[in-house]
């Protein structure tokens, strides 16, 4: 049994207690679903004809096309949001004072603000006359701008500064510092929460339909008005089909965040080390019988004595042994 870094591993009463209470809960949420049910049955909220409206082609149409404006605002205000975060965030970080003072304000200002009021505003004209897909992208893309900024500026905090350092000391100005070392290394870490981020700005385009704007709920709401079965507007119907939609796009762009964090976590990086090659060539197998040292003796060089090096009258400086003079 492994402790957790954050609590100790919990024993046998807690092991029991912990499985109590998760039968407990998983009764009584199964337990409000079912009386939600039987509530929405005893209202004929189960009629079949009020869920036949979703085989008529123009209603099928209503709905894709507004699948369509939703998705072309989301795709908009996430790439726009992505971009005034980066900026912000260098600002955030600048040296220079005045550029990290408008930042912060900016960025507090933004976040304090309610983004239906932004939305709003921008609609009535406060910064010029806009279309409602204009004000409700702008809107979006100002407010999470302002909140993945603050991601960032995390994410980059993080990184080590001993990192930072190596890079001064190689001579790396701050711009290639932080966009080489830095800002990499800042989206990777914090990538799970820019992509929850994401799907935050999915779910905020239903307040479109404030502005009029064409999206899923506002499509929905024209439906579930203009659609009346036996006397019954099909609201529940209509609000269940728009939010599977709406749970079936936040799925899938969690899975991709998913998929892309498990990409990034399998990626090779470090040094990679060459496979050893093989010998250029095979050594022999010394033979026991052969001799180690040298058995030719070196050729004299031209004009030397041929007995030079052998046994000779240099060798001993004595001289023979019992000569006389």
């Amino acid at each position: 049994m492994s402790a957790s870094v954050l609590f100790d591993a919990p024993g046998p009463k807690a092991r029991l207690r912990n499985r109590i209470y998760s039968v407990v809960g998983t009764a009584a949420v199964l337990g409000l679903v079912v009386w939600i049910v039987l509530r929405l049955n005893e209202k004929g909220e189960f009629d079949g004809a009020l869920w036949d409206i979703f085989n008529y082609s123009g209603i099928r149409d209503n709905i894709f096309e507004a699948l369509l404006a939703t998705l072309k605002a989301f795709a908009l205000a996430a790439v726009l949001s992505l971009v005034f975060a980066v900026v912000l965030c260098v600002g955030r970080l600048s040296d220079h004072r005045p550029v990290r003072w408008a930042s912060v304000i900016f960025i507090d200002l933004f976040r304090s603000i309610p983004l239906l009021i932004t939305i709003f505003a921008l609609w009535v004209g406060v910064a010029g006359d806009m279309t409602p897909f204009w004000a409700l992208v702008l809107g979006l893309s100002i407010y999470n701008g302002c909140v993945q900024a603050e991601v960032l500026r995390a994410g980059v905090n993080a990184v080590p500064k001993g990192q930072r350092e190596a890079a001064y000391a190689l001579g790396l100005s701050k711009t290639q510092v932080t966009a080489g070392i830095l800002f990499p290394q800042a989206v990777r870490s914090m990538l799970p929460t820019i992509i929850s981020q994401l799907v935050v700005t999915l779910k905020d385009t239903s307040l479109g339909y404030i502005i009029l704007y064409p999206e899923l709920l506002y499509s929905a709401r024209l439906i579930a008005n203009n659609t009346p079965v036996n006397g019954t507007y099909p609201f529940v119907q209509t609000v269940t089909v728009v939010g599977a939609i709406y749970i079936a796009l936040c799925l899938a762009l969690s899975s991709l965040a998913t998929w892309i964090e498990k990409r990034g976590r399998r990626t090779k990086t470090g040094i990679v080390v060459a496979a050893a090659a093989e010998p250029a060539e095979t050594p022999g197998v010394l033979d026991a019988a052969t001799p180690l040292g040298p058995t030719v003796a070196a050729e004299p060089a031209p004009g030397a004595p041929a007995d030079a090096g052998a046994d000779g009258p240099d060798d001993d400086p004595k001289g023979p042994v019992g000569k006389s003079n």
